[in-house]
């Protein structure tokens, strides 16, 4: 694939020409007070928006944060990330009061070489997510308007590029485009996962639901030596072994599909041997540790257990290649940690031993930062958790498709 990167851009000169970057900025925010969770996206987005505004590019940034439903909505406001990406980038990060509007159109127009200004969450224009091409055009165009006809866009929001939107690709069909830091190094890594891997190639799954990884298991398992399945998914897959899972996560819908993959990738695909278990979903709910076949009635599976790790890790000691998305257990609740931290430490280890390693974003990520690892202990950690499956699904992402 050939995509031209900000070197390019750089090369070509930056010094006072308008560059629009979509980011992404999608942070999770406390639910009490507000305040950023986990601020790793932004950290992510600074090299690209660093070598812009040092340039002396005047540097507009659109992204989104969660999912407004109605237009402007105060508890989804970029106001909190302008703030952090300000104390990242070591300079005042402007936020505009709208998207396009009077008030984004004047702070565009005022910018002088090196500024940064965040417009208002994207996601507040519904034109952004629109089905209607026109109206994405439409809102693409506006966005345009706020750089300049000798304006440049730069793709720098892994996260989004699964996504047909207006400001992830509809700008790309109207300016001079480029992929950012961020996206160029993603682009690197899961072309090296899907054409080049070196075996054993090892793949660890958890997150919640079958269904949302349905494809993507199914396409691994394939490619795969090994495929670690954990999180609230693994009990569907039990389920499908005729084990009773008590009141654990289970998609009643999915019982047969895994009974088939595992019919058909048995020596491939490994689920837990044994199960941590609660009576309900609390931080302070008492656990005990069960074999997976003997989860209690009433009981739920809140992480895999201590066999399980020692099994997994087993899998992965000798593995050349791994790739991680979604986390064994509720890895937010201490007690419920274990199975998350065993296996990404697994992951470390054989990184340690000359693996390339890979998280594939979302919660996996926010794992690696809360349970207090080393993110240099793994190869890359990914910005996008649904991009990089879709990717390794087979899937062509319009956010990337376009830069070509």
């Amino acid at each position: 694939m050939a995509v031209r990167s900000l070197d390019d851009l750089l090369a070509e000169g930056v010094s006072g020409r308008g560059v629009l970057v979509r980011s992404d900025l999608n942070v999770p925010l406390d639910d009490d007070d507000g305040t950023i969770t986990d601020p790793g996206r932004i950290i992510a987005s600074v090299p690209t928006l660093k070598a812009l505004s040092d340039a002396g590019a005047k540097v507009v940034v659109t992204a989104h944060l969660g999912r407004p439903k109605d237009g402007p909505d105060p508890k989804y406001s970029l106001a909190p990330v302008a703030k952090a990406l300000g104390d990242q980038l070591g300079r005042h990060v402007q936020l505009a009061g709208d998207v396009v509007g009077t008030d984004a159109l004047a702070r565009s127009e005022g910018l002088t070489d090196g500024d940064v200004l965040l417009l208002e969450n994207i996601r507040f224009d519904k034109r952004e997510t629109s089905k209607d091409d026109a109206e994405r055009v439409a809102l693409a165009k506006q966005l345009v308007e706020l750089v300049g006809d000798d304006g440049a866009f730069v793709s720098d929001g892994f996260g989004v590029v699964h996504r047909k939107q207006a400001s992830v690709y509809d700008v790309a069909t109207l300016l001079p485009h480029y992929a950012g830091t961020l996206v160029g190094a993603e682009i690197k890594v899961l072309e090296q996962l899907t054409s080049s891997t070196d075996r054993p190639y090892a793949v660890v799954l958890g997150g919640s639901k079958v269904s949302d990884k349905l494809a993507v298991i199914e396409s691994l398992a394939e490619k795969a030596d090994s495929l670690v399945i954990g999180g609230g998914m693994c009990f569907t897959f039990l389920a499908s072994q005729g084990v009773s899972v008590g009141s654990s996560l289970l998609e009643e819908g999915m019982i047969d599909t895994c009974r088939k993959l595992l019919e058909t990738y048995g020596d491939v695909i490994h689920v837990p041997v044994d199960i941590v278990v609660a009576d309900e979903f609390k931080a302070d709910s008492p656990s005990e540790v069960v074999a997976a076949d003997r989860i209690p009635e009433g009981k739920m599976g809140l992480d895999i257990g201590p066999e399980s790790v020692k099994r997994f890790t087993a899998l992965l000691s000798n593995a050349r290649t791994v790739f991680w998305n979604g986390p064994m257990g509720v890895f937010e609740f201490p007690a419920f940690a274990a199975g998350t931290k065993g296996v990404a430490e697994a992951i470390i280890a054989a990184t340690g031993k000359g693996a390339f390693s890979v998280v594939g974003g979302g919660d996996s990520a926010a794992a690696v930062r809360q349970l207090g690892l080393a993110e240099d202990g793994f190869s890359h950690i990914s910005t996008g958790g649904g991009a990089s499956l879709e990717y390794l699904e087979g899937k062509t992402l319009p956010g990337i498709e376009v830069l070509d």
